[in-house]
């Protein structure tokens, strides 16, 4: 199993142990589409108490990488994803926060 394989089937085992339902597809694709950043320990996961990590989720990722128009929704969305995986969860894997983005935001065309 390639590094990338063990990473994907670590992001897969998280997301359904937070009951999250994500395609297995769509975790594979944004990782794969994350790079080498998912073997930095620092740069895997996102510190949701970090305004500006936030800030750089939105402007990298929602606007530049989905194409979507900067605005309070786009907050909106990564404050109920953070949610969703609990904000006490130390764990918040970027490629899973970005799958749940993407599909909240329905741009799983961007991966297909």
């Amino acid at each position: 199993m390639s590094k990338l394989e063990e990473k994907i089937a670590g992001y897969v085992a998280e997301a359904k142990k937070l009951n999250l339902s994500l395609d297995e597809k769509l975790i594979a694709a944004v990782a794969k589409g994350l790079g080498p950043s998912i073997y930095n320990a620092d740069a895997e996961t996102i510190a949701s108490s970090d305004k500006a990590e936030l800030d750089r989720v939105k402007s990298n990722f929602l606007v530049k990488k989905l194409g979507l128009t900067d605005g309070p929704g786009l907050d909106a969305a990564i404050e109920e994803v953070i949610d969703q995986i609990g904000k006490s969860n130390r764990n918040k894997y970027r490629a899973i926060v970005y799958a749940l983005l993407v599909k909240k935001l329905k741009k799983e065309s961007v991966y297909a």
